[in-house]
């Protein structure tokens, strides 16, 4: 896809490098992304005549998203003035995920080529296996997390790998093998990391992929995509890897917490926290409590017996769906669900109806909400504001370059 906007030389090397640096400054600096969402804020405001007229005539197609993204504010808004009582601390995260999509505005105007993306995830990817590969077996540090923690680290890596299997879609004869490397590295970075629950997004890929083989044209795509995976599952076999460890442990984790054994292991905290989790959503099924109650609350559950004292070490409850229930009930639940079904609606009909020249942003969209649906089984993926702002700003840029596809075709 080659840039049509008419912007200067300077304009369209600025858009390159900022979309190219969203993905590969996210994990290898603390500033990356707050200095992308600032300077994608300020590109869509310059270029807001450009924007506005194509986002208009798109309205109908993302008009569900958007206001996904904005119902989340405004329960979290509305909680807070009903409460009273400091819930509305919690709208820095809403306000900053519906603002992403300034990100598509900029796309929109801008119209750039998505291979700045691509090449992006790839460097991004690599810089981070290496890091993290560092930490590992360089620094001896048994779970890496490079700048944030393990958990969080390992699963976006998983995901910008993934994404990575997309974009060999992109690119034709021996350039696929860039994306490719991309994909490898961030598998590789995910499994250093040590975590496990980001597996789980693993199987839901292959199930996706499996649905849309027929877009990974050729048998040196579809092979890849099988290697891939594949060299992640063998892992289980490579004892320097610690995956084999790792699942045993989590074997013996669930044994013994049904059994009445030992419960403080990685996997008997989460299921204690979700039992007690499920006792405090009895309490407020509809509209959820705040922070300071749900920590009264959890208090109460540990000096009746109810829950082992370690619940409280922890600040969330390691299951997004939980965590929305707990503190927002069913309708924090169905809001937060909306951020994840409405996009991947909204990808999957791209990839549907939009032609063969959407199928790269439009697969990448749906393993980026799938991969982030999965995270949130074992881990609050939506807990840290960096990851937060992934999902969010690489949403609307993915949907940002689907449209300009169609517009482009039209």
């Amino acid at each position: 896809m080659n840039n049509t906007s008419p912007q200067s030389t300077a304009s369209t090397v600025f858009i390159h490098s900022l979309i190219f640096a969203f993905p590969f400054l996210l994990l290898i600096t603390r500033f990356g992304v707050g200095l992308c969402s600032f300077a994608f804020l300020i590109t869509a405001l310059v270029y807001r005549r450009q924007g506005w007229p194509v986002l208009l005539r798109h309205l109908t197609e993302i008009r569900g998203v958007l206001v996904a993204f904005a119902s989340v504010l405004v329960l979290a808004l509305l909680l807070g003035l009903l409460s009273g009582d400091g819930r509305l601390r919690d709208l820095e995260k809403p306000i900053r995920m519906l603002a992403a999509s300034t990100v598509m505005l900029t796309v929109l105007a801008c119209r750039p080529s998505r291979k700045a993306l691509w090449w992006g995830l790839i460097a991004g990817a690599m810089a981070g296996a290496v890091f993290i590969a560092y930490q590992r077996w360089v620094m001896g540090v048994d779970r890496p997390g490079g700048l944030i923690n393990s958990i969080t680290f390992g699963d976006i890596m998983l995901c910008m790998g993934l994404m990575c299997l997309a974009a060999t879609l992109d690119f034709s004869g021996r350039s696929t093998l860039w994306p490719a490397l991309g994909a490898l590295a961030g598998f590789t970075g995910s499994i250093a990391s040590g975590t496990r629950g980001g597996w789980v997004a693993i199987a839901f890929s292959m199930v996706l992929l499996v649905r849309y083989g027929h877009v990974l044209r050729g048998r040196f795509r579809k092979g890849l995509a099988v290697l891939a995976l594949g060299l992640v599952v063998s892992t289980y076999f490579i004892p320097q890897t610690g995956a084999r460890e790792r699942v045993d442990e989590g074997i013996s984790d669930v044994q013994q917490y049904f059994s009445g054994g030992q419960t403080y292991t990685s996997v008997g905290i989460r299921l204690e926290l979700w039992r007690s989790a499920l006792q405090l959503i009895e309490r407020h099924p509809l509209l959820g409590a705040s922070i300071p109650t749900v920590k009264a609350e959890m208090q109460e559950l540990v000096d009746s017996g109810r829950a082992h004292p370690y619940v409280l070490q922890f600040e969330h409850f390691h299951n997004d769906i939980l965590q929305a229930l707990v503190f927002g009930g069913v309708a924090g639940l169905l809001a937060w669900g909306a951020t994840l079904v409405v996009p991947f609606q909204f990808f999957r009909r791209q990839m549907h109806n939009g032609g063969d020249h959407l199928n790269a942003p439009a697969l990448a969209g749906m393993l980026l909400v799938l991969s982030y649906f999965s995270f949130g089984l074992t881990e609050v993926i939506f807990w840290s504001v960096r990851s937060n702002m992934f999902y969010a700003m690489m949403l609307f840029l993915l949907a940002g370059l689907c449209l300009n596809a169609k517009e482009k075709a039209q």
